[in-house]
């Protein structure tokens, strides 16, 4: 069973703190939890 990830937010900080913990472990199920229209990222 894979383990998972939780954040909440889609601001600045969630991508960004989902993105290190995949890169730290691939195999992590990350889900971003956003209550807003818009989730922040760059190209």
């Amino acid at each position: 069973m894979p383990k998972r990830l939780v954040v909440v937010g889609g601001g600045a900080g969630g991508p960004s703190a989902a993105a290190k913990a995949k890169r730290v472990n691939p195999d992590l199920e990350v889900t971003i939890l956003e209550g807003g229209e818009h989730v922040s990222f760059s190209a």
